[in-house]
This record gives C-alpha cells, structure tokens and sequence, in this order.
C-alpha cells in the first residue's frame, strides 16, 4: 500500500493523541509511494507542523528511501551541474 498524505494525516493525529494520553512517543514510517526529494519535503512539512520538532528525529520518524534513491542521485547531480541526468542512468531507479 502506497503511503498518501491524508491517510497518514489521520494516523499521525492518532499518535499525537496518544502520546498526549500517554506520555509515549511512537514512531511513523510511511511505507511506499515517497519516491521523490520533493515528496520527502511535502512528509517532513507535516509531520513538523502536526507533532513538532522532535519528531522529525529518526527514532520517531523516517523514510524507506529505495525508491527514492535514484531521485535524490538526480538531484545532487543537478545541484553539482545545473543539469539533470536521465532516470536510466540511475541503476535503482
């Protein structure tokens, strides 16, 4: 199942409230569909602005990158020469 950002909205609200009940914090890995930086940034903006700070920590949050690798590979290739390279030159993606 792909991870979406209103499914997970109702989750991450889930925690907060029990972390609020119970002092504890558990942790959120979104599994699947965050295959790109941009995605990526679009998951950090919610959970900051749903559960703070500290949850952005890698003990309470993180991605399973694989899918994203190829595109983060891209991204630095753009940024170290203004250009981006085809996605087949990438061996993950």
């Amino acid at each position: 199942m792909n991870a979406t950002l209103p499914v997970s909205l109702t989750m991450i609200r889930c925690l907060r409230d029990y972390s609020e009940r119970t002092g504890m914090a558990v942790g959120f890995k979104p599994a699947g569909g965050i295959r790109t930086a941009k995605q990526a940034l679009d998951w950090l903006a919610l959970m900051k602005d749903e559960l703070g700070r500290s949850w952005l920590e890698p003990s309470l949050f993180r991605f399973g990158v694989s899918g994203m690798l190829a595109d983060i590979e891209r991204q630095l290739e753009h940024y170290l020469t203004g250009r981006y390279s085809a996605a087949y030159r990438h061996p993950i993606a």
